[in-house]
């Protein structure tokens, strides 16, 4: 079939015929139809991601390569910073984020076992999963109720000689207030680590100007799994603006050593065989040489290519969550009486994961879920509710060792009981987020009846 063809003329009959693959069995031209199950998530894509992501497949270098590089300096540039490094999920971009304030290099502001780290307990477990394994104490504060993020007043009674860190997530796309955290890191020289995994493309006016979330901390971490704000199928990404957390990051990502040398390359530097490390004989390969206890946390060019055809959409992929659940939100403010209703922050232009509604003293919860679920809208909760509570803290729980809670846990117990969200995501239509708000009307005025 390609005998008369070159590989480039090869490659773009192929790549062309994916797109009409795509058009024929991927592209969905049926309308919406109300009753149907509508989830609180899902991809979108064209054939744009398919044709990536069969060109990368066709040149078969299956680990990091001329997208991830592509896809690393798009991100960065994004974000706003000047550093983004892709890795397989956004745990491991969390975990990479952590294991980075570890490092020697950073001397007297490394984290050691036993440091204490200022977080939440009403959000994902692996924002703190990380502390937790390498024997640092996590330190849970409250949150505050409708903006669902950190009460930042609780700061300073958290704080002790052993705090080195904060490390948070902005809940659900709304930013967290990140000048008072911001000005509280500076205060005390913390480092800032900014969970970005629900908020990608969120915004915060920080001293007048505009910036992404992500890029007002210290890092910043994300995560591309399908329901996120862009997928590459599995995926995370690490980003800064600090040259040798940059370093840092790289090394541990790429098992620790100390060579910087992309995938197969070799030598860049020049002094492959020329220096001595440690107690290592002199000129013994630099490819081999590990300043850190690192991972292999890369990703493949496959998940990059998709990426970059993605991060392409992601702006209008913003605008649509917003619209989404301005139209939502406009639809039920007749429920206020019942239903407390999300709540941007102060300088802030979030981009919306989820709509968050906590039900009010003696509206029931559960039965306001089932009445969804059994109507086609699917729900979720703020995810591990209340940590602390998991079966995962069993252990520490009864032996009371571990972690801290500085003050009470008010809000976030309330949060696990009362609240519950529903998605808002890009692929959402008018007609969609309208059979929503209905339904959690009927829900709520059958629950009062």
């Amino acid at each position: 079939m390609f005998e008369q063809k070159t590989e480039q003329e090869a490659r773009e009959e192929i790549l062309s015929m994916v797109e009409e693959y795509y058009k024929a069995y991927h592209r969905k031209t049926e309308e919406y139809q109300e009753g149907e199950r509508i989830s609180y998530a899902s991809r979108v894509y064209d054939q744009e991601e398919m044709r990536n992501l069969t060109d990368s497949a066709l040149e078969f270098w299956l680990t990091s390569g001329r997208y991830t590089e592509k896809f690393e300096q798009e991100l960065a540039e994004y974000i706003g910073v000047k550093y983004g490094s892709l890795v397989n999920s956004g745990s491991s971009a969390n975990l990479l984020a952590f294991m980075t304030l570890t490092s020697p290099l950073l001397k007297e502001r490394r984290i050691r076992p036993g440091d204490e780290i200022i977080t939440v307990a009403a959000g994902f477990p692996t924002t703190v999963t990380p502390c937790i394994q390498y024997g640092a104490v996590p330190v849970f504060l409250d949150l505050a109720i409708p903006q669902y993020n950190i009460d930042v007043s609780l700061l300073e009674q958290a704080l002790s000689e052993k705090t080195k860190a904060v490390m948070i997530a902005h809940t659900l796309g709304n930013p967290f207030d990140l000048k008072a955290v911001r000005e509280f890191c500076d205060r005390h020289s913390l480092w800032l680590v900014e969970d970005n995994c629900d908020a990608l493309g969120s915004e915060y006016r920080m001293d007048g100007v505009w910036k992404k979330t992500g890029s007002i901390g210290d890092i910043g971490t994300s995560s591309f799994y399908p329901p996120h704000h862009m997928t590459m199928g599995e995926g995370g990404a690490v980003y800064t603006d600090n040259p040798l957390l940059h370093k840092i990051m790289r090394s541990m990502r790429d098992w620790g050593r100390d060579c910087m040398c992309p995938s197969g390359q070799d030598n860049l530097c020049g002094h492959r065989f020329e220096k001595q490390y440690g107690e290592l004989p002199l000129g013994y390969d630099h490819k081999y040489v590990y300043s850190h206890f690192g991972y292999n946390l890369k990703a493949t060019d496959l998940q990059a290519a998709i990426g970059c055809a993605q991060l392409k959409k992601l702006p209008g992929f913003v605008e649509k969550r917003r619209a989404n659940f301005n139209r939502l939100k406009e639809q039920l403010q007749e429920l206020e009486e019942y239903l407390i209703l999300p709540e941007a922050c102060p300088d802030s232009a979030p981009s919306w994961f989820g709509f968050l509604m906590t039900c009010r003293e003696g509206v029931d919860k559960n039965q306001i879920v089932s009445y969804l679920e059994n109507h086609g809208v699917q729900t979720r909760m703020l995810f591990s509710g209340n940590l602390v509570r998991q079966p995962c803290f069993d252990e520490m729980r009864q032996e009371g060792r571990g972690y801290r809670v500085a003050g009470a846990l008010t809000q976030t117990d309330l949060i696990m009981e009362r609240s519950f969200w529903i998605g808002v995501y890009p692929g959402m239509t008018e007609k969609m987020t309208d059979y929503m708000a209905k339904t959690i009307k009927e829900a709520v005025s059958e629950h009062l009846c």
